[in-house]
């Protein structure tokens, strides 16, 4: 039996159209195409579900996209670390008694990205930043270590707000959810990690004269000079942006001297970056710097970060291939049967 895999990322957005509309809403990319017209309105906020009754509509158009029967498959759903334990068990609850599914697991989204990273990847450091959540997750013999799970308060969102504010500095106004969106592609386009920031912004560094520029929906466009290497740079200096937080770098390198001290060399040599927000060019290199800088004894061989091209997918690859796997009534899945004789509390007794 194959199970069916859904990502709890997706948006919902809502149809804005002289007050009034033929349909309820869009979802997806059908959202993403019409978002000139819409009001976006996204169900989950920080890597954790806040409006249930978007994000079963997105369920819902899950399903029908993928053209199957949910009373036919098994589901796995994957969640945030620290998300909220009352989270993981409406998630199993709905999936039962609104979609009638035969099986249930919710799985760690750092686990899955490093199961994605194949299988002699059996411990390491997961650092998985996307849109609304960053967290550090050191994960051994394919589980998480909670006591050393590190949330960091700044991912891909924040970068895009904060490219939105050097870009009014500019003159440039987006103020719109639509406009919001298209700051997030200027930003995956455009912007850069800068390997030592002070160099590249001094007179003549290696970006001077490189000048990038962007192509609004308008027409209009867009230059962008040191907003580049600006704008994610508050992943390493959230002071930029008056947060008092250390950066994520060293967020990683706490949430590895938490773990047992036999366990650290192994950790930094196997760091695997997950998420979409880890695909800004320049950030691997910066990160493996930063985290080398850290180590006693100045830089040394000791860290080791791997960054998969295709990471922005690696929790999906991870749990597409961990689902695949024959018998989903294993001891790790609910079923029907178990949730009906022990409630939606089963999950805490069966997905850790």
């Amino acid at each position: 039996m194959t199970a069916t895999v859904v990502q709890r990322s997706l948006v919902l957005l809502q149809e804005m159209m002289n007050g009034s509309s033929e349909r309820e809403g869009f979802i997806g990319h059908d959202a993403q195409h019409m978002r000139g017209v819409l009001a976006l309105r996204y169900p989950m906020k920080n890597g954790v579900i806040h409006n249930w009754d978007d994000m079963e509509k997105i369920w819902h158009h899950a399903f029908q996209q993928l053209g199957a029967d949910p009373e036919d498959h098994p589901v796995m759903l994957t969640e945030a670390p620290m998300s909220p334990l009352h989270n993981r068990q409406r998630a199993v609850e709905v999936m039962f008694e609104r979609f009638c599914v035969p099986y249930v697991y919710v799985a760690m989204q750092a686990v899955l990205a490093l199961y994605a990273a194949g299988p002699l990847h059996r411990y390491g450091v997961v650092l998985d930043s996307g849109d609304g959540a960053s967290h550090s997750v050191p994960v051994y013999e394919g589980y998480s270590l909670p006591h050393a799970v590190q949330r960091f308060p700044l991912a891909g969102l924040d970068v895009t707000l904060h490219l939105t504010k050097l870009l009014q500095e500019q003159g440039v106004c987006m103020r719109t959810s639509a406009e919001l969106e298209i700051v997030r592609e200027m930003k995956e386009r455009c912007c850069r990690v800068a390997l030592d920031y002070e160099v590249e912004l001094a007179p003549g560094g290696p970006s001077a004269g490189r000048e990038m520029s962007y192509t609004l929906p308008d027409g209009q466009v867009v230059c962008l000079d040191t907003e580049r290497f600006r704008a994610p740079e508050i992943l390493f200096r959230p002071e930029l942006i008056g947060r008092d937080h250390y950066g994520m770098h060293e967020s990683l390198y706490k949430s590895v001297l938490s773990t047992d001290v036999d366990l650290r060399r192994e950790l930094l040599g196997n760091i695997v970056l997950s998420g979409g927000n880890t695909l800004l060019a320049g950030l691997p290199e910066r990160l493996q710097r930063e985290l080398g800088c850290l180590e006693p004894g100045g830089p040394g061989g000791r860290v080791r970060v791997s960054s998969p091209a295709d990471r922005g997918s690696s929790v999906w690859r991870g749990g597409a291939a961990l689902a695949s796997m024959p018998a989903p009534g294993g001891c790790a899945w609910i079923s029907r049967e178990e949730y009906e004789e022990y409630g939606p509390q089963i999950v805490f007794r069966k997905c850790f």
